[in-house]
């Protein structure tokens, strides 16, 4: 059984617009697979559907903006922990610092906006962790790029949707 077919079983007692969020919230499948589940599969309406996802989307945003840096403190206490995450940030400054420096938040929201694995919300939180970018400033480019995606993902799934139609 696939993940998706697991995750679809383990909601299916939940109302529609309630397992929408639960999906957008969950780090693998975030709005980008909560959008195409609700329109195919739940036949709930564009704007129900981008709304739920969006929502559920943006769940964990606040928790993961707040608490990763007090986590990633503590966890450093520890030898492999503090070997882990000075790698992780030595890394990530070498590889993409030019670009956050250069465009800030921007380069957050177009992160997150652009709808491929591992450029969602979840994965921008940990960016603006790495980056210092403060939650006033991250939350509202985090937003701008789940809003952004959800357009895209909702005009990409319902253009979907149409040619199936059309073929069936």
């Amino acid at each position: 059984m696939s993940l998706e077919a697991t995750v679809l079983d383990l909601l299916s007692s939940f109302p529609h617009w309630l397992a929408t969020m639960v999906i957008g919230a969950m780090p693998i499948f975030e709005l980008r697979g909560a959008i195409p589940i609700a329109l195919g599969i739940y036949d709930m309406s564009p704007v129900s559907a981008f709304i739920f996802a969006v929502l559920g989307n943006m769940i964990p945003v606040v928790p993961l903006l707040l608490f990763l840096d007090p986590v990633s403190t503590y966890l450093r206490r520890f030898a492999i922990f503090d070997k882990f995450f000075s790698w992780l940030f030595g890394r990530t400054h070498r590889n993409h610092s030019e670009r956050f420096e250069k465009y800030g938040t921007l380069a957050l929201t177009l992160f997150v906006a652009v709808p491929l694995p591992v450029t969602g919300a979840w994965t921008g939180c940990a960016a603006a962790f790495v980056f210092g970018i403060k939650f006033r400033h991250a939350f509202p480019a985090i937003l701008a790029g789940v809003l952004i995606a959800g357009i895209i993902v909702s005009s990409v799934t319902l253009g979907g949707i149409g040619l199936v139609d059309l073929f069936s």
